[in-house]
């Protein structure tokens, strides 16, 4: 199964998670001691929004450094400060689905947004979605190299309408993919560019080509910071400049490994900001246990980098490491230096 055709089949099970636990107007069987839907008026409740048992989750070390999962719909508008977008939504489209926490491979779903429906049928949706390259299983360092993986990986019953090539859209590079099942009568839209070493997705999926090129008509109106460039000496607007692999030995003058208390077998990837003095000034978790993310925090605070060095004058790095052994073999023996 390819990798567009998984990420598609696993929001179609975190959908129907999200119908099958939703309490119906006709329900009229309960639990009559106890839990959520209980009759029961003494039954102890869950607090709105409390989780019981936290395992391994998205975290960071303050709350005013951008995340890349902290992009949100408001008015109807998505925006999302770590990278830099801003998409005003087509009139009348919504949220559909919070997305889950980022996966330890680096994926996230940013956003699914949705259309109003055309009688009770909706015409598609728009998945905007983010791979962390640094983590990503894939043997890809770009996002030409991540949709050609993508391709690649197509099952013989899909068939491809628009191979990967490159196209400008809100004066920014991106990849665009089309791809279509003849036995669901779905057509993929895949547009795919790179920002601060993640590929960022906009994955349009609809029954009807002439309805999703107009939709695509609207992701021109994007505002996105500028193309990162190697000379620059930033990721593109202020963002740092994304550096890979960047806590190898040699440029590190201090290091301190963190001290667990549990043993755990979780990978642990973890994103840290890097400041022109070499000390680190922002460590992001993208799925971690709270003893763990302590642990690599008490650490992380201690180390110290060469400063790197753009025409000579050192700038601000941001680059990622992995704590433990991943569960999945790596499929690509080095990362490379990526510098988007």
């Amino acid at each position: 199964m390819s990798f567009l055709a998984r990420l598609s089949l696993r929001l179609l099970i975190y959908t129907l998670v999200l119908i099958c636990a939703w309490p119906t107007a006709g329900a009229q069987q309960t639990p009559p001691n106890g839990g959520d839907f209980s009759h029961n008026p003494n039954a102890a409740k869950v607090p709105p929004d409390v989780i019981l048992i936290k395992g391994a989750w998205a975290s960071s070390s303050d709350s005013s450094t951008p995340v890349p999962e902290g992009g949100a719909v408001a008015e109807a508008t998505y925006a999302n400060k770590y990278f830099g977008i801003t998409y005003p939504l087509p009139s009348h489209w919504t949220e559909d689905f919070s997305g889950p926490p980022p996966s330890d491979a680096g994926f996230y779903v940013l956003a699914e947004l949705k259309p109003p429906s055309v009688g009770d049928v909706s015409p598609g949706n728009l998945l905007i979605s983010a791979q962390d390259l640094f983590f990503t299983l894939a043997p890809a360092s770009s996002a030409l190299q991540l949709i050609d993986f993508a391709k690649s990986r197509l099952g013989a019953d899909y068939q491809v309408e628009r191979s990967p090539a490159p196209v400008t859209i809100a004066s920014h590079t991106f990849i665009r993919f089309d791809y279509f099942s003849p036995s669901a009568g779905l057509h993929w839209y895949v547009l795919a560019t790179q920002i601060r070493c993640h590929v960022v997705q906009f994955v349009l999926t609809g029954r009807d080509p002439e309805w999703m090129e107009q939709v695509l008509g609207s992701i021109d109106k994007l505002k996105l910071p500028p193309e990162a460039s190697p000379l620059a000496g930033t990721g593109g607007g202020d963002a740092p400049m994304c550096i890979a692999d960047y806590t190898r030995p040699e440029n590190l003058t201090d290091r301190i490994d963190p001290v667990f208390t549990d043993r755990r077998f979780n990978p642990v990837p973890v994103r840290i900001v890097i400041d022109k003095d070499g000390r680190v000034t922002h460590i992001h978790f993208l799925s971690a246990f709270p003893d763990q993310s302590k642990a690599i925090t008490d650490a992380l605070w201690q180390w110290r980098f060469k400063p790197y060095l753009v025409g000579g004058k050192p700038v601000e790095v941001e680059t990622g490491l992995l704590f433990g052994a991943s569960q999945r073999p790596v499929q690509r023996s080095a990362k490379e230096a990526v510098s988007e």
